[in-house]
């Protein structure tokens, strides 16, 4: 299917993660920038939300009024000018920004890349590493993070790419693979299972959930969002073009996407724009939380 659709804000690099506040904004990863940027629905207008350094990935908005996100030095080819290490960070409401935690279990992480909130206040999220498809660097791994701010590693993975990851309202956590194409949902009990796995060319990146419980899945190289029912039954394919990393939904039926522009990770093409859609269809309240 095809929407119409308004480009937010252009000049990009490799922009990611977004999230809708409560007062309409969309804040995302700049990840080039090193900033978490943010675009205003009422001016049009696109700024900094905050200059974190390194290589910010996801972000999300807190209970307490701060924005955690997912910092990464890397992305491919790509080093962040200004080094941070592979972490969660908190950006306080006055602009201070707190390094939360840099490790689970006595491991360091590798690459911290997209994060949610469960319904019981934790955060969990996935620890990807360097992206990396010839050569697989580093193994996955998804991690909790307790309200007390202790890490523990939840899964560890193998060589999958772990990247888009929510939570669900019975408190079971879903995580795309973009190695292996898989859709992959924990339950509370602990239990693992494949729920879809996409077609060929469909890299999965970044996911959210509607009203009615169907994933929205970004597709990287396939030019659109797959969605698929909670069983994991296919039902449409959203047609946008471009490199869709990740994507929020916002109040009055729109998608927010987060389109790269031409693939690049060298860090040298700031060609990324926030797409908005009207899709006609609303999100899932996201669940929040605090840490620390």
């Amino acid at each position: 299917m095809k929407k119409p659709m308004t480009i937010c804000t252009d000049g990009l690099g490799h922009p990611e993660g977004p999230y809708e506040l409560d007062d309409g904004r969309v804040i995302y990863a700049n990840t080039y920038a090193s900033e978490i940027g943010v675009w205003d629905p009422r001016t049009g207008k696109a700024g900094t939300y905050a200059k974190v350094g390194g290589g910010p990935n996801a972000c999300m908005l807190g209970t307490d009024g701060c924005v955690y996100s997912t910092q990464t030095p890397n992305v491919g080819a790509w080093v962040a000018p200004v080094h941070r290490p592979p972490s969660i960070q908190k950006t306080h409401p006055d602009g201070k920004v707190e390094i939360l935690v840099t490790s689970a279990d006595g491991k360091e992480f590798h690459g911290p890349n997209d994060l949610t909130f469960a319904p019981d206040g934790r955060l969990w999220f996935t620890d990807s590493g360097d992206w990396a498809p010839d050569t697989k660097h580093h193994p996955g791994r998804i991690v909790c993070i307790e309200k007390d701010g202790t890490a523990h590693i939840v899964e560890e993975l193998d060589y999958v790419y772990p990247n888009g990851i929510v939570a669900e309202p019975d408190g079971s956590i879903v995580w795309v693979e973009s190695y292996t194409l898989r859709v992959v949902r924990r339950t509370p009990d602990g239990k693992k299972s494949v729920i879809h796995t996409l077609p060929e060319g469909h890299i999965p990146d970044g996911l959210k959930i509607d009203v009615d419980g169907k994933l929205w899945i970004t597709t990287v190289a396939s030019g659109g969002v797959d969605i698929i029912a909670r069983d994991g039954t296919p039902v449409d394919f959203l047609e946008s073009g471009g490199t869709i990393l990740n994507c929020c939904f916002g109040k009055g039926g729109y998608l927010f996407l987060c389109d790269m522009g031409p693939f690049d990770v060298t860090g040298a093409a700031m060609t990324g724009r926030l797409v908005r859609v009207e899709v006609g269809v609303e999100g899932m309240p996201l669940f929040r939380g605090a840490i620390g």
